[in-house]
Parts: structure tokens; sequence; C-alpha cells
């Protein structure tokens, strides 16, 4: 099995695979403790049906990159969900849901209609599910990935403490002076960023696990802001990475499988969680 493993890691494909599958897992597990604690888990399910969208056009286009079409369409997306989140004639879940589902629908529809593959039902398959395009990005694409995810990461260390205050108590924030507009946009655009990143890793329906997962298996153990942050982070990129390694082992689909070692952890930290506080 380690032979078997050891060749595979020679491969350039696989290494880049490696090397996004650490970035995205940092990222999402980074970002994933505030959107949890905001309520907002959903907003990744949402703007990942957004980008699918942003990906069909741009496959119909016959774009040599789908990458930059995709992030510019889901941050714009993202900052008008934020926009029309605060309008009071329509609430930000029934916007994000309206959003969501729109984007999903006429991104399908449009590869029905335009698409010149053989297999249309297996493109489908691999973007909602990230069944192999982990293992078919391009040296731009990975180099992309790493300039987006340095900034992602960059920004949040940056300013941690507005997003901490924002976090906890919005008001509260705004009345010790604290920017809350100038930091939701941020969110609203680095949360983009992040599922576009993701998107080749786990598929855009899959999204949200990897948002979700690494933040509440960490609550389960932690309480402090800055505890659980860290827990998530190192958890994220552990349950990838073994995800990832565990795919190519066994030859199941890369975005499961990470999804599936995500869900052991949930269970495992939920165990010691309960042992810890026996």
């Amino acid at each position: 099995m380690w032979d078997f493993l050891s060749l595979y890691l020679q491969y350039s494909f696989v290494q880049r695979a490696m090397i996004v599958t650490v970035l995205v897992a940092l990222c999402s597990a980074l970002l994933g403790v505030t959107l949890v604690l905001r309520r907002f888990s959903f907003i990744g399910d949402g703007l990942s049906h957004v980008a699918f969208g942003a990906m069909a056009v741009a496959a119909v286009l016959n774009l040599a990159s789908e990458l930059p079409l995709v992030l510019a369409v889901t941050v714009i997306c993202a900052v008008l969900l934020l926009r029309t989140g605060q309008n009071a004639k329509i609430m930000g879940d029934a916007a994000m849901a309206m959003v969501s589902v729109g984007a999903l629908a006429i991104g399908y529809l449009l590869m029905n209609i335009f698409s010149s593959s053989t297999n249309l039902a297996g493109d489908v398959c691999t973007t909602l599910f990230g069944s192999t395009s982990i293992l078919t990005l391009t040296e731009w694409e990975v180099w992309l990935c790493v300039g987006l995810a340095v900034a992602v990461t960059l920004l949040f260390v940056l300013f941690y403490h507005q997003i901490f205050a924002v976090t906890f108590d919005e008001n509260f924030a705004a009345a010790t002076g604290v920017r809350t507009g100038m930091v939701n946009l941020l969110l609203a655009v680095v949360t983009a960023v992040v599922i576009v990143l993701a998107m080749n890793l786990v598929g855009s329906l899959l999204i949200s696990a990897l948002v979700i997962f690494p933040a509440v298996s960490a609550m389960r153990v932690y309480r402090s802001f800055r505890a659980v942050t860290l827990c998530a982070a190192v958890l994220s990129v552990v349950c990838a990475f073994l995800g990832l390694i565990l795919s190519i082992l066994f030859g199941t689909p890369v975005g499961s499988t990470i999804v599936a070692v995500d869900l052991a952890a949930f269970g495992l930290f939920s165990l010691a969680g309960r042992i810890r506080r026996a």
C-alpha cells in the first residue's frame, strides 16, 4: 500500500492536488468558525450554487480557464446577497435561496443546451461532487489558489480582532468604532473566494461540509474563539489531507471521502467533549 502511495506521490498532478487541498482546508476552517457562530453556515451552500452557474457559463463560452470568471461572479453575488439581506422586503435567507436555486437551475440548463460533451452526466457529477476535478488542476490554477489562500489567511490575521467583535456582538462592535459594514463586506468577499477554491476539492454540493464540520467539531471540545479557530484549522487540514490520501489508495471520490473523514472526526470530537465534561 505504501509503495502504491509513494508511486502516486511522484506525479505532479497529485502534488498540486495536495497543495490546494491543504490551503483550501485551512481557509475554509478559518472562515467556518465565524460563519457557524453567526449562523451563516448555509451561505456557503448558496454561493456554491452560484459558482456552479458561473462555471456552466464559462464552459459554454469555452474559456481556457474557468476560475477567473467563476471567482468574479461569485464575489459579486456575495456582495449583492449581503446588501439584499439588509433589505426588509427580502430577508437574507430568502434572497440566498432565490439566488442559489436560480443559479443552479440556469447553470444546469445551459450545460444541457450548449454542452458539446459526450458525457454530460459525468461532467455535472464532477462539478457537483468534486470527483476528479482536484486531480486536473493546471500549474497556473495552483499558483492562483496559493495567492488567494495566502491573501485570505493574511486578511483573517490582520482583521482578527474586528472579526471577533462582529462575530459575537455586531451592535456593540459598531458602538465601539468598528466599521462593521467593511468587516461584513470583507467576510462576504472572503467567503466567495473560499467557495470557489473549494469547488475543485469537494464539489459545489459538499462545500458546506468543509466549512461547517471542522468548526463544529472544535466547538465540542474548546470554548474560546482562539482555541476553536486554531483547532478547526488543524483538524480541517488533517482531515482533508487524510481524505485525499484515502481516495488515492482506495479509488473513491475525493470530495465524498474528505467529507466522510470530517464526519468521523466530528464523532470523535463529540465523544471527547462528553468525556471532558463528565
